[in-house]
């Protein structure tokens, strides 16, 4: 199909165009606006960048990571080094609460658990540890306490939504139930998703962000 190899193209070039990924070894395919990565990249932080460099092209509708993370000899850590460097991490972390979260590491698997007030704390725990040299993965088990006022929730995330620019709030609606949000409607892109997303967790009890918003180029 036409658009597919072009949807293909348009990808493959945005990661020729990262600078911090080896496009060399990633494949990409692409089937009615479904992208997906195969091959591997030398870091977990180069994963998550394949992966946001493919959502950002125009009519990616949605991202099947298939990439293996296969770490340089030069960066290999063993698992109770890369420990050490994640507990200093989270103890100096001006966002993160001392002693919230914990983490465990097995084969360069980093998991994440814990309870913390925010979703934004929450999110932030992935971003301290994800670009660690010899990092394979991050698993996130934090959970976040839950809040009541369901009401004022869906308030202030439909006040969010309404206040950001790219967005036409008028296209989006969402269902919250204990502490979990839903978003339906249409967007024109991922990284309006991404957007809608943000703005949801950022909201006060809110534990849990699921989207099931069309993306309609």
């Amino acid at each position: 199909m036409r658009q597919d190899k072009e949807l293909q193209t348009q990808v493959m070039e945005e990661l020729s165009w990262e600078p911090s990924v080896d496009s060399a070894d990633v494949g990409v395919a692409a089937s009615d606006g479904a992208i997906t990565l195969t091959g591997h990249v030398d870091s977990y932080a180069a994963k998550i960048t394949a992966v946001k460099a493919a959502r950002r092209v125009y009519g990616v509708r949605a991202v099947a990571d298939e990439l293996a993370v296969e770490v340089p000899s030069q960066h290999l850590h063993d698992d109770t080094d890369i420990a050490e460097t994640v507990s200093r991490l989270l103890e100096w972390s001006a966002t993160i609460p001392q002693g919230a979260v914990t983490a465990k590491v097995s084969e360069g698997w980093i998991t994440l658990d814990g309870k913390v007030d925010w979703q934004y704390q929450s999110d932030a725990a992935t971003r301290l540890v994800r670009d660690l040299s010899g990092v394979r993965g991050v698993v996130n088990l934090i959970t976040v306490k839950p809040r009541p006022h369901e009401k004022e929730v869906k308030s202030k995330i439909a006040e969010a939504l309404r206040r950001q620019a790219q967005l036409d709030a008028r296209r989006i609606w969402l269902e919250t139930s204990d502490g979990t949000v839903i978003l339906h409607g249409q967007v024109s892109s991922w990284n309006e998703a991404e957007t809608a997303r943000k703005a949801a967790s950022a909201a006060p009890g809110v534990t849990k962000v699921e989207s099931r918003m069309a993306i309609v180029p």
